[in-house]
Parts: C-alpha cells; sequence; structure tokens
C-alpha cells in the first residue's frame, strides 16, 4: 500500500491541484454554480481563505491558506468533492459508479504543494492565472471568466492587460 507523505503546517498556504476522473468532462464549468457553492459552505463549515483559483472543465487549480491552528487541508478537499457530487447527484448529473458503488466523478487523490515563501507564492497565483491561456482555452488571461485573475484586477494588483511570463510557467511544471 502506497503511504503519501503530506506537509501538514498549520496555518500554511498550499496549492492544489484538483481533477475529474473523465479529463474529457466539462462539470466543473457546466456546474461551476455548484462548485462555487460548494466552497462557500465548506468555507463556512471549516474556514480557509481562498488566494487564488481558476476553474478549467475537468479540473481546478486552487491556492488557499488555513487558520493558524489547523492543518487539515485534505478534509476540506474531500468535503468540498463531496458536496460538488451530491449537488450533481440532487440534479441528476450522468455521473456513473465504480465497482465498489462510489461515484465516479473525481480523481481518488489530488496534487498539492506546500506554499514556501513569497516567490514560490506568487509564481503559483501567477501559474494559477495563467493556466487557461496554457491549456488554449483562451488566448489573454482576462477572457477566462472562472478566474481569481478578475478579483486581482479589481483589487488592482494586475493590470487586465497581464499575460504573465509563459516562459517561466513552461519550464516549470506545477501541479500537473
Amino acid at each position: 500500500m502506497v503511504h503519501y507523505r503530506r506537509n501538514l503546517v498549520a496555518g500554511g498556504t498550499y496549492f492544489f491541484t484538483i481533477t475529474l476522473q473523465d479529463r474529457r468532462s466539462s462539470f466543473l464549468i457546466d456546474h461551476i454554480d455548484a462548485l462555487r457553492s460548494a466552497l462557500r459552505q465548506i468555507r463556512g463549515d471549516r474556514p480557509f481563505v481562498i488566494d487564488a483559483i481558476v476553474v478549467l472543465p475537468e479540473h481546478f487549480h486552487m491556492m488557499r491558506t488555513l487558520p493558524s491552528h489547523d492543518a487539515d487541508y485534505s478534509g476540506r478537499m474531500c468535503a468540498i468533492k463531496s458536496r460538488f457530487t451530491q449537488s450533481l447527484v440532487r440534479r441528476d448529473a450522468a455521473i456513473r459508479r465504480n465497482e465498489k458503488g462510489e461515484y465516479n466523478l473525481w480523481q481518488r487523490r489530488f496534487w498539492e504543494h506546500t506554499i514556501r515563501g513569497d516567490d514560490d507564492y506568487q509564481r503559483h497565483v501567477d501559474y494559477i492565472h495563467y493556466n487557461p491561456v496554457k491549456h488554449g482555452y483562451v488566448e489573454k488571461v482576462c477572457d477566462w471568466q472562472y478566474s481569481s485573475f478578475h478579483r486581482y484586477v479589481r483589487k488592482g494588483f494586475l493590470p487586465i492587460e497581464w499575460a504573465g511570463e509563459s516562459a517561466a510557467f513552461e519550464k516549470n511544471a506545477f501541479g500537473e
């Protein structure tokens, strides 16, 4: 049996990649309201700050910071995935079950990285915002609507024409 080593840091900031089982699916953007609701509900139950997020058709990247006394990012991720799945089941979405009877929507695990300083933080925020361009969904970052990039623009952190440094993203295989 594989034992995953997770770096548990109370109050830590983490980068995540969360992926659907079917990489051809578009459930995440087709049901963006259900995903937003699941995130809101879990944040209400078990607080965390979403530092940056981008939702693509079949995966999403999120950077979040936990409360100073808490390191349970895995429990939150499980709850988000479960709440989203249950919301789709209530809507009669076509979600198959596996041989164990479990819904076969999400990949079992997720990829996480503990943020280790300001430069690491900035690289991962940039990666998140640039991801729709990287995957060819849009030509400009500002054209992807399911991204915290727009919040960064509203707050004056980034200009609307920001494009990031694509060469830097291509040489670093963050999260996927």
